[in-house]
């Protein structure tokens, strides 16, 4: 990659592809597992990235960051996923300033969730965070955001009801295979991996189903036998996959592999099977249905089905919105606030050293100079003509131009601000 030097003058960006546009298929290929997350970040401060979070789930994959131009963005992304631009360029999102800050004001909130109300993305939000933290990619501005967010959805899941109700991903794949397997507490489950989506569809089996129908698999052994150890379930090892595959009725796939797990070769079947692929990219390998008896359903299609709970979630909608307004203009002022402070701090040096300069001749000038009256009534002038000018910038529709005028007339140096 190129080494690009950041100019001081850049834009807030929030850019990626989610379920809206890009399927399963196209999600897996963008998808970055922790050490390609890790190895962006790693690349985005070589660069001279100044600051930069990136999310991977499996219904989003999104970068928010400074950048001179988004396409800078862009490329880490293609180089360190299995993506291309031309790709990216068919299904993304690209925003920049406020509307950028408004986009992770609604996925942090659930608002843009697969499931509406889902707050699961607000804890990879702070993950995502915290990592580019510990690489010193998160300057001030993105650590307000960011923090403003987490409160926007503490608020709204306090405040309102748009979370209430049992529906998620892992309820709906429950209520799948209920409503497709007869006589379910006498079949055999197998669990394939120990991802979040799918610890939460076998807790909720386990409720409905005998204990000792439910199997777990999973590459590193220990997890499975945590997780087994909670719910009262059955452990098998890695090598036995092939053979509790045959015995299944139900396989709830969910490694987080980043290539299938699971095809046809491993499969030798006597009885027909359900297989639930909860994974993105995908873990089944979609040459599965070519043996008979088998039906294979994915994520997407689970994250579509509705029902009244999802609905009634609805009416809580501009409850959520207003909350977000609140925080965001909080934010939008401190952001402002930010802008224009260096130059208010840099005149009103200027104008300090203006009244030195001044005291410092009339005290040679006058006898009895009455320093002390003279320094009061000085330092109101001042604090009263630095308001002005604060209102003004505050105020005014062009900030930008402002800030020129006013450290042009003043000949003014001071660090520029990011945004």
């Amino acid at each position: 990659m190129e080494n690009f030097n950041m100019p001081k003058h850049t834009s807030f960006y929030a850019l990626g592809l989610s379920y809206k546009k890009a399927d399963a298929s196209i999600r897996g290929k963008f998808s970055l597992d922790a050490q390609a997350k890790a190895t962006l970040l790693i690349q985005a401060e070589a660069e001279g990235i100044e600051s930069l979070i990136v999310t991977s789930t499996c219904n989003r994959t999104e970068i928010y960051g400074f950048a001179q131009h988004p396409y800078q963005l862009i490329k880490l992304l293609c180089a360190n996923s299995q993506g291309t631009v031309e790709e990216f360029q068919e299904v993304a999102y690209i925003y920049k300033n406020h509307d950028a800050i408004n986009h992770m004001f609604r996925v942090g909130t659930g608002l843009d969730s697969q499931i509406l109300g889902d707050f699961e993305i607000i804890s990879q939000l702070k993950t995502a965070f915290n990592e580019s933290k510990s690489n010193g990619l998160v300057n001030s501005y993105l650590e307000r955001l960011v923090n403003s967010v987490i409160q926007a959805s503490k608020k709204i899941k306090t405040q309102t009801e748009i979370s209430s109700g049992a529906t998620s991903v892992s309820f709906a794949s429950v209520r799948y295979i209920f409503n497709n397997v007869d006589d379910i507490a006498n079949k055999n489950i197998l669990l394939f991996g120990t991802g979040k989506i799918g610890r939460n569809t076998c807790e909720n089996l386990v409720k409905h189903t005998k204990h000792e129908q439910i199997t777990l698999i999973n590459r590193t052994k220990d997890k499975a036998e945590k997780l087994a150890q909670k719910l009262n379930v059955i452990v098998k090892d890695y090598s036995d996959l092939q053979i509790e595959l045959q015995k299944a009725d139900v396989v709830v796939v969910a490694t987080g592999a980043q290539n299938p797990t699971v095809d046809k070769t491993i499969l030798n079947l006597k009885k027909p099977l359900l297989i639930l692929d909860l994974s993105i990219p995908r873990n089944v390998n979609e040459n599965v249905i070519d043996v008979e008896g088998v039906t294979l359903v994915h994520l997407d299609h689970l994250s579509q089905i509705t029902d009244e709970t999802l609905e009634n979630r609805k009416q809580y909608i501009p409850q959520a919105e207003a909350i977000i307004e609140e925080i965001q203009e909080e934010f939008i002022s401190w952001a402002k606030n930010r802008k224009f402070a260096p130059t208010i701090h840099a005149l009103k040096e200027k104008l300090n050293s203006i009244k030195e300069g001044e005291l410092n001749f009339q005290r040679k000038k006058i006898a009895n100079f009455d320093e002390e009256q003279a320094e009061l009534i000085s330092n109101r002038i001042i604090q009263k003509i630095t308001n002005h000018f604060v209102n003004h910038l505050k105020d005014g529709e062009s900030m930008e131009e402002g800030i020129e005028w006013i450290e042009k007339v003043f000949q003014l140096e001071q660090e520029k601000s990011l945004f």
